[in-house]
């Protein structure tokens, strides 16, 4: 143990020390606070940019969502492409072929399976181009 008498230090003595470390604590204090402000400013933004990619995630999986709905739909109409050619030919065999004299490309086509009427072509063509007419005029 120490043979020194311990007694308290006299005020005049304790108070250059008490402010030159106050000053020094003092300026460490507010470098980090500023340290914290700056990095409360970083997650602020952190955040907020979080938030963006969050929602166009969220725009993405609705979009992928949509696409998978029309590759299901694609797929299924493709699968049943082989029973529509399947059907043509099979409809094809069936219908009696024109006599021709010279094998032409129009008489290797199999006959016309579906009938459209055209009866009322014209008029529709008329209307059509009517319409058309007062759109640009």
């Amino acid at each position: 143990m120490s043979t020194f008498p311990s007694r308290p230090l006299a005020s005049h003595m304790r108070q250059p020390s008490l402010s030159a470390n106050a000053g020094g604590q003092s300026s460490a204090l507010m470098a980090r606070v500023n340290e914290k402000k700056a990095e409360l400013e970083n997650l602020k933004e952190l955040r907020e940019l979080s938030a963006a990619v969050a929602t166009q995630m969220e725009a993405l999986e609705q979009k992928l969502g949509t696409l998978s709905d029309g590759t299901e739909a694609i797929a299924l109409v493709l699968s049943n492409w082989h029973n529509v050619l399947r059907a043509i030919n099979m409809a094809s065999a069936k219908l009696p072929r024109p006599p021709t004299e010279s094998e032409d490309e129009a008489a290797s086509l199999p006959q016309t399976l579906v009938r459209i009427p055209t009866e009322h072509a014209p008029a529709l063509q008329a209307h059509a181009e009517g319409a058309a007419e007062e759109e640009s005029g």
